[in-house]
C-alpha cells in the first residue's frame, strides 16, 4: 500500500511548483504581450452623454470602454456595464429626476456612485511594457476585472490609451502558454477552497430584471444564478445582459422577466460553465484555453448550486497561495 501522507505532501509539492512556474512566467512578460495580433479601440470622450455611450457599445459589440477627459487630455478611467447598473439603481432611488436622463453625460458617472452609496472602482491603468504580474496584482488589490494599458507619448508627453486587459484574457493567456506548468495543479476545487459557497444571491426565470440589478447593486456582485424552485441551475444572469435591456431606455424592458431578457442575447453567446468541487484546478484551466469562461458555476450530481467561482478567485489563488505574507484582502475583489 503506498503511504497516503507520502502522496498527498507529493501533490501538494507539485500544485506548489506549478504555481511558482506561473508566477515566474508572469514577472517576464508584460501586459502588452497579452494583446492579441489584431484588434480595435474605442475611447470615449468623458463629455459623451450616456444614451450615446450605449449606443456605441451595442452598435460595435463590447461591453466596456475606456474614457479620455479631452479638457485635461488625459485617461479618465474605464466605462463598463457596472455603471450603467449604477444609473438604473440611481433613477429607481431618485425617480423625480428621470427626465435629466438624456442629458447626463460620462463626466457624472462618479456622482452617481456616491448618490446611491456604491464603493467606486478606483481610476487604476497600468504601462504596457511593465510586468504582467504587476497588472494582475493591481487588478486584484483594486477590485478591477480589466484594466486599461495607458502609456506616455514621448514627443508630448501625454497619455494615450493602448488597449484593455481583462481577466479573461489574463488566464487564458496563462492557460495556452502555460500548459506545462497547469497540468500539475492537480488538487480540486474542494481542497483548494475555490470560490464562494455562503450567501449566494439567486434569481428566477419570472423575477424581473430590475430586481436582479439591485441584487448586483446591493451585493456587490457582477452575476446572479437564475435556479428553479429546486435550486437546479438553469441560466446566469450577468451585467453585461443589462445593457440590451436598457438601449431604448433606463426603464425600458426592466419589468420583463429575466427569461425574456437571457432570450435576447446573441447568438454567439457561449453559453454557462460549469464544474463540480471534485473538479481538479488543471482541468478548469483546460476549460479557459479551450473556451470563453467568465465564470464557473458549481453545482453537485443533480445539478443543484453549490457554489461559484469567479475569474478573480483564480487569479487570486494562482498568484498568492502560499505567500502568507504578501496576501490581498478577499475583501478588496
Amino acid at each position: 500500500m503506498p503511504n497516503t501522507n507520502y502522496m498527498m505532501s507529493l501533490v501538494d509539492r507539485e500544485q506548489m511548483q506549478g504555481l511558482e512556474n506561473i508566477r515566474e512566467f508572469l514577472k517576464i512578460r508584460t501586459s502588452y504581450d497579452v494583446l492579441p495580433l489584431s484588434f480595435r479601440l474605442i475611447v470615449l470622450d468623458t463629455d459623451l452623454l450616456i444614451r450615446k455611450s450605449l449606443a456605441i457599445l451595442i452598435q460595435n459589440g463590447i461591453v466596456s470602454a475606456p474614457l479620455w477627459d479631452s479638457h485635461k487630455s488625459a485617461f479618465a478611467g474605464l466605462l463598463t456595464s457596472t455603471d450603467y447598473i449604477n444609473v438604473v439603481q440611481y433613477y429607481c432611488q431618485y425617480p423625480d429626476r428621470l427626465g435629466d436622463i438624456d442629458q447626463f453625460r460620462l463626466s457624472g458617472l462618479r456622482e452617481i456612485e456616491k448618490a446611491i452609496g456604491v464603493q467606486p472602482l478606483e481610476t487604476i491603468s497600468v504601462h504596457p511594457m511593465k510586468p504582467l504580474y504587476e497588472a494582475c496584482r493591481t487588478m486584484l488589490k483594486t477590485r478591477a476585472r480589466r484594466i486599461p494599458l495607458v502609456d506616455v507619448d514621448d514627443e508630448t508627453g501625454r497619455e494615450m490609451v493602448v488597449s484593455v486587459i481583462t481577466q479573461y484574457r489574463i488566464l487564458k493567456f496563462i492557460a495556452v502558454n502555460n500548459e506545462h506548468n497547469t497540468v500539475m495543479l492537480k488538487k480540486s476545487v474542494r481542497e483548494i477552497g475555490l470560490g464562494t459557497y455562503t450567501n449566494l444571491q439567486t434569481a428566477g426565470m419570472g423575477d424581473s430584471v430590475l430586481s436582479a440589478i439591485h441584487l448586483m447593486v446591493e451585493h456587490n456582485i457582477s452575476a446572479v444564478p437564475i435556479v428553479d424552485a429546486n435550486n437546479h441551475v438553469l441560466n446566469v444572469f450577468e451585467a453585461v445582459d443589462v445593457i440590451p435591456c436598457i438601449k431604448g431606455g433606463v426603464y425600458e424592458e426592466l419589468q420583463s422577466s429575466i427569461g425574456e431578457a437571457l432570450s435576447k442575447r446573441a447568438e454567439d453567446f457561449p453559453g454557462i460553465y460549469t464544474c463540480s468541487e471534485d473538479d481538479r484546478l488543471d482541468s478548469i484551466f483546460d476549460t479557459v484555453r479551450k473556451s470563453r469562461v467568465h465564470r464557473l458555476i458549481v453545482i453537485d450530481d443533480d445539478s443543484r448550486l453549490r457554489g461559484m467561482i469567479s475569474l478573480s478567485d483564480i487569479l487570486m489563488y494562482v498568484l498568492l497561495y502560499g505567500e502568507e505574507n504578501d496576501a490581498v484582502s478577499p475583501d478588496a475583489v
